[in-house]
């Protein structure tokens, strides 16, 4: 697909000489080379009766013109597992998925479950699949419930053990809205459709945020696969919104109970009276629950309820003494229940920050309760060793992560700048790392096939490769050896341009000696922090290709070694890349992450400096062609620099940035960020919607805009009109700010874009703007 000649020449943007208007040709159809590399999303597998194993891949590739994610299903047979071998018999073609909102297989395999939500109030639809037909179609009306959340935070979609029921997260049914007609209010028993009359709005409800508008309320529900029949699960306190669900293991007889995640709708214990944006945030607190499924195995052979039960009964909260309880699973044996916590997060107020593992032991009988013991499997770590085990950071778990031994699980998490493969032993607490240790690529578990691992790596100069790693087994009583094959896919078939660009380029990982290190420090936050560094093997010597200082968001989030189709572009059209992970990421320690609070805008300027004069010192940037680039906090970061260091960049480039505290304090859709970044430890205490004078004044002093009459640097300015994290208005108070001061400024607005401006024609233009923006001044 070609778009770039889709335009006429009078069609070019206003204000484009020639030059310019040759660049934005030139670089457009590179762009788009990299934009048409897939996406694996994920992938399952089932055994084939002893004939090796089926795996499905879900694939995603941009479509610009239809500025949507192309979704589609390349499945493959795998034979020949030996140590050293495996054999992939790929389908000739990929099936298209054409209007699907989420794919689920049953535990056995030989059932898929599709999701389509649709547009326009229309009822949600259910299809059940078996390998050669469909075998139902179930029409959900809104009157039932409206969408079916896969958003991946609040999605939960869990076939029961027998594959008669699905449990799934949706939203609530609108609740009724008033109606009017030229005689004034209509009494209930109306119409919507009737001739003159209109639908009111109603009271105002407040969704969750970024990522959520008009997501209100996710609600729990139930459909019988048989008949067709759904049902909402009752008992859930309605102050909840759930999320996350599995049915509990089943016994024979007894009632079948659903284990879910469930959020206050007020956030405890700041008991604001709203709900806080919930994307991005691990920060909110949330515990599990169980419940009895609105099917009963035998309802008309129903087990007697004992004196202090009712039919329908209250859930049950089984972590009450734990802040944060996410991402439940199951063993396989059913024995045992074992979550992710975020309490470090929700204790200090960090959006994210490092996790713990727990257990608790299922009771026997099947029942619930409250007073299950939690059980520590994995601790959070304060400040590492160099070379061990940084703790979690783990942004989810796969359906299925238990091999056969049935108490080892096999996750994703950040280590340092890398994200690696690990398993745990839920029941010693061993972590090992088993994607390779010499490997500075990032690696990503798709699906568990067997006791064997579907994996994708990548790195900066490294498009995404499947791997299949399996053991060799090692002598009684040691540890075993993980073997990793490259897996020859489609999915690896690359344009011949891409791969002659990315052959010149190499990358590295840097460590950065914290500079001016004070003895308040803690040990964690004195040790180096890390920077990635792309650069091409064709520059010559003494002569260095202009930086791009590459910033990430959070401030608790981490840049790891993994492949971006964006930032391959940018090193493609000449550009080293120098992408910094300050103190205040994560995967290096619990110490060196809470080490940021409190101290934004100075700290995380610091480090960003102190990265950027390590490698003009080992003589790979030249300080007169360095560039600026980052997005929300990274664009804070961005425009901090340009204002504390007005003559150190040539060009910046930020994305929907934090410019002003005090300004985005009243509109965000998580106020909290603002007081647990701005001040100290005890912000809690004085935490409100109404802040005084003298934090709107500490708020102001934290942001970049307070450092804005030094600022010389042209800046591009990419917002999307509809953020609720960092609102538009934000930006724009910034940019016409700088404009007034005479600074040179480019402002493009997404009109449909949130947070991350990640719609696929939005994301093309953002990164064509950098491009063509950076070259400008660095020629």
């Amino acid at each position: 697909m070609d778009v770039s000649g889709a335009a006429s020449k009078n069609e070019v943007p206003l204000g484009l000489d020639a030059k310019i208007e040759e660049e934005y040709a030139s670089q457009a159809k590179l762009l788009q080379e990299f934009t048409s590399i897939c996406n694996v999303d994920k992938a399952w597998t089932k055994s084939d009766c002893g004939n090796g194993s089926q795996a499905m891949f879900l694939v995603s590739q941009a479509n610009l013109l239809a500025n949507k994610r192309r979704k589609y299903m390349l499945s493959a047979h795998i034979s020949d597992k030996s140590n050293q071998s495996v054999s992939f018999q790929w389908a000739p073609f990929p099936v298209e998925m054409v209007g699907v909102s989420i794919i689920v297989p049953s535990p056995s395999g030989l059932k898929l479950l599709i999701v389509r939500n649709q547009e326009k109030g229309s009822p949600t639809q259910f299809e059940i699949w078996d390998s050669s037909q469909l075998q139902k179609e179930m029409h959900v009306p809104q009157s039932v419930h409206g969408s079916v959340y896969t958003d991946g935070w609040f999605e939960g979609i869990s076939w029961n053990s027998d594959e008669t029921q699905i449990a799934y997260v949706a939203e609530e049914p609108s609740s009724t809205k008033p109606m009017f007609d030229g005689f004034g209010y209509m009494k209930r028993g109306s119409t919507d459709n009737d001739c003159g009359s209109w639908k009111g709005q109603g009271d105002w409800q407040e969704s969750w945020g970024e990522k959520y508008a008009g997501k209100r309320q996710p609600a729990l529900f139930v459909i019988n696969v048989n008949s067709g029949d759904v049902r909402a699960v009752q008992g859930i306190a309605k102050s909840l919104s759930v999320g996350q669900v599995e049915w509990a293991p089943s016994t024979n007889g007894l009632q079948q109970y659903l284990v879910f995640v469930g959020w206050p709708s007020e956030t405890d214990p700041l008991k604001v009276a709203r709900k806080l944006g919930m994307y991005y945030c691990y920060n909110r607190p949330c515990a599990l629950y169980a419940v009895r499924s609105p099917f009963h195995e035998a309802e008309a052979d129903e087990l007697p309820l004992k004196s202090n039960e009712t039919k329908g009964s209250a859930m049950v909260k089984l972590t009450e003494s734990i802040s944060s309880a996410l991402f439940p699973r199951f063993s396989t044996d059913g024995k045992s229940l074992v979550f992710l916590s975020a309490k470090s997060a929700v204790a200090s107020g960090a959006s994210f920050a490092t996790q713990s593992l727990h257990r608790i032991d299922w009771p026997t009988d099947g029942k619930p309760c409250s007073s299950a013991a939690i059980v520590d499997v994995v601790p959070v770590v304060m400040s590492a060793e160099d070379g061990c085990f940084p703790g979690l950071y783990c942004s989810s778990l796969i359906a299925k992560p238990w091999v056969s031994d049935g108490c080892t699980m096999i996750l994703s998490s950040i280590w340092q700048s890398m994200q690696v493969i690990l398993s745990v032993n839920v029941l010693s607490g061993k972590v090992s790392r088993i994607s390779p240790v010499d490997s500075s690529h990032s690696w990503n578990i798709l699906a568990l096939d067997g006791d064997n691992i579907l994996a994708v790596s990548s790195s900066p100069i490294d498009p995404p490769q499947i791997r299949y790693g399996n053991t060799i087994k090692k002598e009684e009583h040691a540890s075993n050896t993980w073997v990793w094959m490259d897996v020859l896919s489609p999915l690896s078939t690359y344009s011949e341009k891409v791969l002659s660009l990315m052959s010149f380029l190499q990358f590295s990982i840097m460590q950065i000696p914290v500079r001016d290190a004070s003895n308040n420090l803690t040990r964690g936050a004195s040790k180096p922090f890390e920077a990635i560094y792309v650069s091409s093997s064709s520059q010559k010597n003494g002569v260095c290709n202009p930086l791009i200082v590459m910033l990430h968001g959070g401030p608790h989030s981490v840049s790891v070694s993994s492949f971006s189709k964006s930032l391959a572009f940018l090193s493609s059209i000449g550009y080293s890349l120098l992408i910094v992970n300050y103190r205040g990421s994560t995967g290096f320690g619990e110490e060196a992450l809470q080490s940021l609070l409190g101290k934004i805008g100075s700290q995380d300027v610091n480090d960003v400096l102190t990265a950027i004069d390590h490698v003009i010192d080992m003589g790979l940037a030249d300080q007169s062609k360095i560039t600026v680039l980052g997005g929300s906090h990274g664009g804070f970061l961005t425009t901090h620099l340009i204002g504390q260091e007005p003559d150190r960049f040539v060009a910046a480039a930020v994305r929907n940035p934090v410019c002003n505290l005090a300004l985005m304090m009243g509109t965000t859709d998580i106020p909290d960020w603002c007081y647990v970044e701005a001040c100290d430890s005890e912000w809690k205490t004085y935490f409100t919607e109404a802040p005084s004078v003298e934090h709107l004044h500490l708020f102001y002093s934290k942001s970049p805009i307070s450092h804005i009459s030094k600022v010389k640097t042209p800046t591009l300015f990419l917002l999307g009109a509809q953020d609720l994290r960092v609102p538009v208005s934000n930006g724009l108070q910034y940019a016409r700010a700088l404009k007034e001061k005479g600074v040179e400024v480019k402002v493009i607005v997404f009109p449909n874009d949130v947070h991350s401006i990640e719609r696929p024609q939005s994301d093309f233009e953002s990164f064509l703007n950098i491009g063509v923006w950076f070259k400008k001044y660095c020629t």
